[in-house]
Protein backbone atom coordinates (compact mmCIF):
# COMPACT_ATOMS: atom_id res chain seq x y z
CA UNK A 1 0.00 0.00 0.00
CA UNK A 2 0.98 3.75 -0.67
CA UNK A 3 0.56 6.41 2.26
CA UNK A 4 1.11 9.48 1.60
CA UNK A 5 2.62 12.30 4.04
CA UNK A 6 4.37 15.92 4.09
CA UNK A 7 8.07 15.40 3.03
CA UNK A 8 10.27 15.69 5.81
CA UNK A 9 14.16 16.34 5.87
CA UNK A 10 14.64 11.90 6.31
CA UNK A 11 13.37 11.98 3.08
CA UNK A 12 15.42 14.13 1.03
CA UNK A 13 18.19 11.99 -0.13
CA UNK A 14 15.32 9.59 -1.99
CA UNK A 15 13.13 12.77 -3.51
CA UNK A 16 16.64 13.85 -5.30
CA UNK A 17 17.13 10.13 -6.51
CA UNK A 18 13.64 10.31 -7.73
CA UNK A 19 14.37 13.84 -9.42
CA UNK A 20 17.07 12.16 -10.98
CA UNK A 21 15.66 9.62 -12.11
CA UNK A 22 12.69 11.10 -13.45
CA UNK A 23 14.01 14.53 -15.44
CA UNK A 24 16.05 15.87 -17.95
CA UNK A 25 17.61 18.87 -15.40
CA UNK A 26 16.88 17.22 -12.22
CA UNK A 27 16.80 19.66 -9.75
CA UNK A 28 19.98 19.60 -7.05
CA UNK A 29 19.14 18.11 -3.97
CA UNK A 30 20.16 21.40 -1.92
CA UNK A 31 17.03 22.86 -3.55
CA UNK A 32 14.51 19.92 -1.85
CA UNK A 33 16.94 20.95 1.65
CA UNK A 34 16.07 24.37 0.79
CA UNK A 35 12.56 23.54 0.41
CA UNK A 36 11.59 21.57 2.98
CA UNK A 37 13.65 22.68 5.54
CA UNK A 38 13.41 26.19 5.45
CA UNK A 39 10.86 27.80 3.08
CA UNK A 40 7.56 28.36 5.34
CA UNK A 41 5.53 28.99 1.68
CA UNK A 42 6.68 25.52 0.66
CA UNK A 43 4.85 21.99 1.11
CA UNK A 44 6.58 18.50 -0.25
CA UNK A 45 4.40 15.49 -0.54
CA UNK A 46 5.56 12.43 -0.38
CA UNK A 47 4.35 8.83 -1.14
CA UNK A 48 5.85 6.05 0.84
CA UNK A 49 5.85 2.44 -0.14
CA UNK A 50 4.78 1.11 3.18
CA UNK A 51 5.57 -2.26 2.64
CA UNK A 52 9.72 -1.39 1.99
CA UNK A 53 9.68 2.29 3.71
CA UNK A 54 10.57 3.55 0.58
CA UNK A 55 9.55 6.94 -0.78
CA UNK A 56 8.76 6.10 -4.44
CA UNK A 57 6.66 9.20 -5.79
CA UNK A 58 6.78 13.16 -4.37
CA UNK A 59 5.18 16.73 -4.86
CA UNK A 60 6.15 20.13 -4.30
CA UNK A 61 4.13 23.03 -4.08
CA UNK A 62 4.33 27.13 -3.49
CA UNK A 63 2.09 28.95 -1.78
CA UNK A 64 2.10 31.97 -3.69
CA UNK A 65 -0.37 34.69 -2.24
CA UNK A 66 -3.64 33.01 -2.80
CA UNK A 67 -2.91 29.79 -4.83
CA UNK A 68 -0.58 26.77 -5.20
CA UNK A 69 2.12 26.65 -7.71
CA UNK A 70 2.62 22.87 -8.24
CA UNK A 71 6.39 22.97 -8.67
CA UNK A 72 7.41 19.29 -9.42
CA UNK A 73 5.70 15.82 -9.34
CA UNK A 74 7.50 12.67 -9.99
CA UNK A 75 7.52 9.14 -9.55
CA UNK A 76 9.62 6.58 -9.56
CA UNK A 77 9.10 4.47 -13.02
CA UNK A 78 8.54 1.36 -11.23
CA UNK A 79 5.71 2.47 -9.23
CA UNK A 80 4.06 4.74 -12.42
CA UNK A 81 0.21 4.07 -13.46
CA UNK A 82 -1.14 3.00 -9.73
CA UNK A 83 -2.50 6.54 -9.12
CA UNK A 84 0.47 7.59 -6.89
CA UNK A 85 0.40 11.03 -9.16
CA UNK A 86 -3.01 11.50 -8.60
CA UNK A 87 -2.96 10.89 -5.04
CA UNK A 88 -0.60 13.88 -4.45
CA UNK A 89 -2.85 16.35 -6.61
CA UNK A 90 -5.21 15.17 -3.97
CA UNK A 91 -3.04 16.22 -1.08
CA UNK A 92 -2.07 19.75 -2.65
CA UNK A 93 -5.62 19.70 -2.93
CA UNK A 94 -6.99 19.51 0.14
CA UNK A 95 -3.94 21.91 1.26
CA UNK A 96 -5.64 24.54 -1.12
CA UNK A 97 -8.43 24.06 0.02
CA UNK A 98 -7.70 24.37 4.06
CA UNK A 99 -5.81 27.48 3.02
CA UNK A 100 -8.88 28.82 1.13
CA UNK A 101 -6.37 29.46 -1.88
CA UNK A 102 -8.64 30.36 -5.17
CA UNK A 103 -7.03 27.34 -7.06
CA UNK A 104 -3.29 25.07 -8.35
CA UNK A 105 -1.24 25.72 -11.55
CA UNK A 106 1.68 24.18 -12.82
CA UNK A 107 4.29 24.14 -15.90
CA UNK A 108 4.29 20.85 -18.29
CA UNK A 109 6.51 20.38 -20.70
CA UNK A 110 4.62 20.37 -24.28
CA UNK A 111 5.55 16.69 -25.10
CA UNK A 112 4.76 15.06 -21.52
CA UNK A 113 1.46 14.02 -22.63
CA UNK A 114 0.74 11.42 -20.25
CA UNK A 115 1.62 14.07 -17.52
CA UNK A 116 -1.12 16.48 -19.25
CA UNK A 117 -3.59 13.48 -19.35
CA UNK A 118 -3.49 13.18 -15.43
CA UNK A 119 -3.35 16.79 -15.09
CA UNK A 120 -6.95 17.52 -17.06
CA UNK A 121 -8.00 13.98 -15.47
CA UNK A 122 -7.46 15.63 -12.46
CA UNK A 123 -9.86 18.69 -13.47
CA UNK A 124 -6.87 21.33 -14.75
CA UNK A 125 -7.16 23.08 -17.84
CA UNK A 126 -4.88 24.60 -20.34
CA UNK A 127 -4.44 28.47 -19.86
CA UNK A 128 -1.32 29.17 -21.65
CA UNK A 129 2.15 29.11 -23.25
CA UNK A 130 5.63 29.48 -22.08
CA UNK A 131 7.42 29.76 -25.52
CA UNK A 132 10.82 28.16 -25.13
CA UNK A 133 10.60 28.28 -21.06
CA UNK A 134 13.04 24.93 -20.89
CA UNK A 135 16.14 25.90 -21.01
CA UNK A 136 17.60 22.82 -21.87
CA UNK A 137 15.77 21.77 -24.62
CA UNK A 138 13.66 24.74 -25.63
CA UNK A 139 10.42 23.28 -25.15
CA UNK A 140 7.40 25.25 -24.93
CA UNK A 141 5.72 25.09 -21.41
CA UNK A 142 1.69 24.18 -21.19
CA UNK A 143 0.49 26.59 -18.11
CA UNK A 144 -2.40 24.73 -16.40
CA UNK A 145 -4.47 25.35 -14.11
CA UNK A 146 -7.44 24.14 -11.49
CA UNK A 147 -9.84 26.64 -9.84
CA UNK A 148 -11.43 26.52 -6.55
CA UNK A 149 -13.35 29.25 -7.23
CA UNK A 150 -16.68 29.76 -9.58
CA UNK A 151 -15.72 29.87 -13.44
CA UNK A 152 -17.69 33.28 -13.89
CA UNK A 153 -15.21 34.46 -11.28
CA UNK A 154 -12.06 33.89 -13.34
CA UNK A 155 -11.74 36.76 -15.57
CA UNK A 156 -9.73 35.59 -18.34
CA UNK A 157 -9.26 38.92 -20.22
CA UNK A 158 -6.39 40.13 -17.80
Amino acid sequence: MIVFTKAQKKHIDEIAEIEKECFLTPWPKSSFEKDICKNKFAVYIVAVDDKTGKVVGYGGMWHVVNEGHITNIAVSEKYRRQGIGAGIIDGFEKICEENEMIGMTLEVRRGNQKAMGLYRKKGFKISGIRPEYYNDTKEDAIIMWKYFIPEELIDNNL
